[in-house]
């Protein structure tokens, strides 16, 4: 027997589910018709998918489609073969997770009664009193999302430990979530450890923008990628998170809290605010600030007939300003050099993590390649009050973040 082609995508994009086997349950909502596209996104990050399907799911796509989608066998119907048993196992599972995207508000309603008489109900059946993981993702009309009874029965649910993605409310319908949050919803589950659960976690990312006039500005090449990488890395591994988020290029998940601002006083600002409303345990500031402002802003266009001449003051440190406010938050830096040595580079941030008092510095190198601004990868110094160095080597920028979460946590256990 030769492996099905489809196979050759496990793996294509990260491995952060390899090794993991996901049940993929599909009922007969019509937005089954991106079940195949959901099975695949897991499987490009890792997973081994295998599908069980509802009679009705059935009259909306084929079980063909599935398993060319996933290069597994479909179960359509439970036979001698106890399929939804030997799908999830008992003592020794054969799958870390049951995902059923889309759910319908009747087979939502029927696992939370105890009821299994489709293969999808009988599945979750098993998966809950073996403790298989469940995350269920409705998609129906709202005003059936809205429905007590519904409601009851997810909370009911949740109190059993399943996991909820909630849909994305209308034109009158509750539709399926985004992949994107189907996917973090997943990896949170079942492919990161827990480590942060209970911090709080507050993150800057991006560049800012000084404005010489009504459309030009001063800024910087910041793709916002590290931040948002680290924002990530902590939601998945159980944080918190609030991102405060320059006029970066990469756009940030939005399954945590995301405030938009443009301007370095801007960001102080909205930093401090939320520091003064909510308790954060952790700062993290990776954004680009720009170091220089305008004295003056002009409110029209400028002339461009005649030279013109512009005055720059330094902009305040949000590092400094927290750590002063706020002594008790740890709090995390970034340092940007051009062309130094390591050494050189070590002694620089050190100088700054002195001056303005805070808790650990990451220090780069963006003249190199692949390093810092708009690259996908990153090579980075993680520098301590103690003055320990961390060196993570070139890698992208998601495993940097991971990299730079476990000094952090290491660093906590220090004070």
């Amino acid at each position: 027997m030769f492996p099905h082609p489809s196979k050759n995508l496990i793996g294509s994009k990260t491995n952060y589910l390899a090794g993991k086997r996901i049940i993929l349950g599909i009922c007969g909502s019509v937005a089954a018709i991106k079940s195949p596209e959901i099975a695949r996104e897991l499987m490009r990050n890792g997973a081994d998918v295998w599908t069980v399907m509802t009679r009705e799911s059935q009259k909306i796509i084929h079980p063909y489609l599935m398993e060319w989608a996933t290069g597994n066998p479909v179960v359509t119907d439970l036979t001698g073969k106890i399929e939804h048993v030997s799908l999830i196992g008992e003592d020794k599972h054969f799958s870390d997770l049951l995902l059923i995207a889309p759910a319908t508000a009747n087979t939502i309603s029927k696992i939370a009664c105890g009821i299994d008489d489709t293969p999808v109900t009988s599945v979750a059946t098993v998966a809950l009193g073996s403790g298989v993981p469940i995350i269920i993702v409705p998609a129906m009309h709202d005003a059936m999302y809205k429905n007590p009874h519904v409601k009851e029965n997810i909370k009911k649910l949740k109190s059993k430990g399943v996991t909820f993605v909630d849909p994305v409310i209308e034109e009158g319908k509750a539709k399926i979530a985004p992949i994107e949050h189907i996917l973090f919803a997943v990896l949170k589950k079942i492919a990161f450890p827990s480590d942060l659960e209970g911090l709080r976690i507050l993150v800057t990312a991006g560049p800012t923008r000084e404005y010489i006039d009504s459309i030009r500005f001063i800024s910087n090449p910041s793709s916002g990628r590290m931040g948002i990488a680290l924002a990530n890395a902590a939601y998945l591994r159980g944080a918190d998170v609030t991102l405060v988020y320059g006029p970066g290029i990469e756009k940030p998940p939005e399954v945590y809290s995301v405030i938009n601002v443009t301007t370095s006083k801007e960001m102080l600002e909205q930093v401090l605010k939320l520091l003064n409303q909510e308790k954060y345990d952790i700062f993290i500031s990776a954004a680009a600030i720009s170091d220089f402002t305008p004295v003056v802003t002009q409110n029209e266009k400028i002339s461009s007939e005649k030279p013109y001449t512009i005055q720059l003051v330094p902009t305040p440190k949000i590092i400094a300003e927290v750590k002063k406010k706020y002594p008790s938050v740890f709090v995390v830096g970034f340092k940007a050099e051009y062309n130094v040595s390591d050494e050189e580079l070590v002694n620089r941030a050190y100088k700054t993590l002195e001056k303005d008092n805070i808790d650990l510095i990451v220090a780069n190198d963006v003249s190199r390649v692949g390093v810092g601004f708009e690259s996908i990868t990153n090579e980075v110094l993680i520098i301590s009050k103690e003055r320990r160095v961390t060196k993570v080597s070139k890698k992208n920028k998601f495993d940097v973040a991971n990299e730079i979460l476990f000094e952090i946590l290491k660093e906590l256990k220090y004070t």
